[in-house]
C-alpha cells in the first residue's frame, strides 16, 4: 500500500506541483488549503507524513503542529515544514516545536521528493535486536548501558550515555539544545544551553572518530548521521 502524504498549504498552485511530484514518485497524497482543516484531517485519518506550511490564514503551522504533537496519538506522526521564511529563528521554532525536517520557498520538487523519502526511511528503521543501536561501529545498548566504538567499550557518564541514546534514536533529526536538555536533564531541571555543547564536546572526544556521526547544525541544536 502507498504511504499517505497531506499537504497544507494555502497556495493552490504549489499545492498541484507538489502533489503531482509525490504521486509520480509513488505516494498517496491528500491536500488542504488550511490549517483548521488540515488538522481535521490528521485526526480523522492520519497521513504517514504531514507537509506542513508555517503562513497560513487561518491557523499557523506553529500552532497545528503544537496541537499534533500534544495529541499522544499523533505524537509521532513526522511533520516537514514548508515556509517561505528562511530565517534562522523560524528554522529553531520548527524543530522546537517537534518539526523532522524544513524546507524554505522556493524549493526544488525533487528535492522536497527526497526529503519525504529520506524522513520515511527513518521512520520505517527499525532499531538493532533488544533495543540496542549500532551505526558506522558504534554500538549502543540502552539496557545493558554500555557503549562499544570498534568492538571497544568505551567508558560513558549517565548524561553523556543519555545525549547520545536520545541522538541515536533519531537518526537525521535535527535536536534543539532545549530537547535534548530536557531529555537529558529533565524538564525542571535548570541548567544551560551551554552544558549540552560541553557534554556532547566531551563526548565526541571519547568516541574518537565515531564522534564525527555527531553533527553540528549551526543554530539550531544536533543530529545524529543518518546512514
Amino acid at each position: 500500500m502507498a504511504e499517505r502524504v497531506l499537504i497544507v498549504d494555502d497556495e493552490p498552485d504549489l499545492l498541484e506541483l507538489v502533489r503531482f511530484h509525490l504521486a509520480q514518485a509513488g505516494y498517496e497524497v491528500a491536500v488542504s488549503q488550511s490549517g483548521r482543516e488540515g488538522l481535521e484531517q490528521v485526526r480523522r485519518s492520519p497521513p504517514d507524513l504531514l507537509i506542513l506550511d508555517l503562513m497560513l490564514p487561518d491557523l499557523p503551522g506553529t500552532e497545528v503542529c503544537r496541537k499534533i504533537r500534544a495529541d499522544p496519538k499523533l505524537a509521532g506522526l513526522p511533520i516537514l515544514m514548508l515556509t517561505a521564511k528562511s530565517e534562522e529563528v523560524d528554522r529553531v521554532v520548527g524543530f522546537e516545536l517537534g518539526a523532522d525536517d524544513y524546507v524554505a520557498k522556493p524549493f526544488s520538487p525533487r528535492e522536497l521528493t527526497l526529503r519525504v523519502g529520506a524522513i520515511l526511511r527513518r521512520v520505517h528503521q527499525e532499531p538493532a535486536a533488544e533495543g540496542a543501536f549500532e551505526r558506522g561501529g558504534l554500538h549502543l545498548d540502552p539496557a545493558r548501558h554500555r557503549c562499544e566504538v570498534g568492538g571497544q567499550e568505551v567508558d560513558l557518564t549517565a548524561k553523556e550515555f543519555r545525549l547520545l541514546e536520545t541522538l541515536m534514536r533519531r537518526p537525521g533529526r535535527v535536536m534543539s539544545r532545549q530537547l535534548l536538555l530536557d531529555e537529558a536533564w529533565g524538564a525542571d531541571i535548570a541548567v544551560t544551553e551551554r552544558t549540552i555543547d560541553t557534554h556532547l564536546k566531551r563526548l565526541r572526544e571519547k568516541l574518537g572518530a565515531a564522534g564525527e556521526l555527531i553533527e553540528t547544525v549551526r543554530g539550531v541544536g544536533y543530529r545524529f548521521a543518518d546512514g
